[in-house]
């Protein structure tokens, strides 16, 4: 078993007992060309859309059912070597590396939709089940599935990582739309939290525990997951702004006038020049609104109208409707696509991913300390972000390889998760913890850490689940 106390590369090298190697060769024997030891499939399976270092697991096993995964996870827990769940590989903190080896269970393959229950608005599905997959099989019911993250993330990740996206100053995160769970924990067995009753009383709320726990208190299997009604109408569009202060400020006074927009995104002048050149758009390259409203024809229009009147406060506008249905799917096809519209800004620069939240009514404060905060580094670093409830991302283009390019941009990383942290927010509105925001969790949680470090020796003793990742080491 390797040493889970020793620094990462010591840990790879220790395994005095051959306890993985036997675990593979058992796993081999179960799932026969199911268990993949391959090293570009075992490289796929650490991580590979961030700036932290791959660290592939020793193992790949593609499971089909909830009961395999139980009999893997309980083979891994008699030798003790850890166990790493993987969705769909989209996380963005390194959550899926293997930084003491182990085996890697790939839930891609469990992708059925197991039930829709139309009239009480839900749906029991497997975890390897995608986002898109969800609606495109539930768009006739008249229902959908509002977390939207931007990638097509397995509901089962964007569960264990607490997802939210576009859509979640509406219809909330992962938490929100999530009301039960099939879990295996760490030895093995096969829990249920939960239930599809909207509300309970019975107990302590396991499924909120495991929501967000990164895979590192049990495997998600199943999940039970709250669906809404298609809206009657719906309208968007843009509207642009002199700086990203006035654009900040026109969206703290939207929510705090209890304005029910669906979806107010803001991306910076830099971001509109990568979408006009990756998207084919023509967007003045100003700091822009792109905004979504739900509801009935009269109510959607009179939400527009308001929202106009709103901007025009702080020198917005006008707001350019888009309501029919292509030109508002090539808005937020632009707005999905700007990580990769990033890039075109540097084609051969490496790209640095993160996001932090903060109290809305601190949103233009954080924002614009941020903007100057990149202005003064010189960096290419474009913000965007699903700013009616705080949270935003900056896309850093760096060159990796350069050492003080590196460690100018890990400061400024780290210089935006504490300017959250101390505005009342948090390290990280919706990527997760996993290896790259470790740092900042005793800043921003003080004693409940150790709270958090308990329930992990209990759920988890002997360390296997997704070890090295939340929790710093103490």
């Amino acid at each position: 078993m390797p040493d889970l106390a020793k620094a990462p590369d010591e840990a790879l090298a220790v395994d005095t007992h051959g306890a993985t190697a036997a675990v593979i060769s058992k796993l081999k024997d179960r799932f026969q060309d199911r268990c993949a030891t391959s090293p570009a499939l075992r490289q796929q399976h650490g991580h590979t859309t961030t700036w932290l270092e791959n660290q592939p697991p020793d193992a790949v096993v593609f499971a089909e059912s909830t009961q395999e995964v139980a009999d893997v996870v309980r083979l891994c827990a008699e030798h003790k070597v850890p166990v790493i769940p993987f969705g769909a590989g989209s996380s963005l903190e390194g959550h899926l590396n293997a930084p003491f080896g182990g085996i890697s269970i790939d839930l891609s393959r469990m992708n059925a939709v197991l039930e829709v229950n139309d009239q009480d608005l839900d749906s029991r599905v497997q975890a390897g089940v995608t986002r898109k997959q969800l609606n495109s099989y539930i768009r006739d019911t008249g229902l959908f599935f509002p977390i939207d993250p931007g990638a097509d993330a397995t509901v089962g990740g964007m569960a264990a990582t607490r997802a939210s996206g576009t859509n979640a100053v509406r219809y909330g995160t992962m938490k929100d739309a999530v009301l039960g769970l099939t879990v295996v924990t760490a030895d093995g067995r096969i829990i249920k939290t939960g239930g599809r009753a909207r509300k309970s009383s019975a107990g302590y709320d396991l499924t909120r525990l495991y929501v967000g726990s990164e895979g590192t208190l049990g495997v998600i299997t199943e999940l039970t997951l709250r669906l809404h009604g298609q809206p009657e109408a719906i309208s968007g569009g843009i509207c642009t702004f002199p700086d990203i202060a006035a654009a900040c400020n026109a969206v703290i006074t939207t929510i705090q006038m209890g304005l029910p927009v669906a979806r107010i995104e803001l991306l910076d002048a830099m971001q509109i020049r990568a979408c006009n050149t990756y998207s084919k758009l023509d967007l003045a390259e100003t700091p822009t609104l792109f905004l979504e409203f739900h509801g009935s024809e009269a109510g959607v229009r009179e939400q527009s109208e308001t929202f106009s009147e709103i901007a025009g406060e702080f020198g917005g506008g006008p707001f350019k409707w888009a309501t029919a249905a292509e030109d508002r799917t090539r808005l937020w096809a632009a707005r999905h696509d700007a990580y990769w519209a990033g890039k075109t800004l540097n084609p051969e620069a490496d790209i640095m991913v993160t996001d932090v939240c903060v109290p809305i009514s601190r949103l233009a404060d954080c924002v614009a300390e941020t903007a100057e905060d990149i202005r003064t580094e010189g960096f290419l670093a474009p913000i965007v972000g699903h700013v009616g409830d705080g949270n935003f991302h900056v896309q850093i283009l760096v060159n990796l390889d350069d050492a003080e390019e590196r460690r100018r941009t890990e400061a400024f990383v780290g210089r935006l998760a504490l300017r959250a942290i101390d505005m009342g927010g948090t390290c990280t509105g919706e990527h997760g913890v996993g290896q790259g925001k470790q740092k900042y969790m005793a800043h921003e949680h003080g004693e409940a850490l150790d709270v958090m470090r308990s329930l992990k020796r209990a759920l988890d003793p002997d360390n296997i689940m997704n070890p090295g990742k939340i929790l710093p080491q103490s």
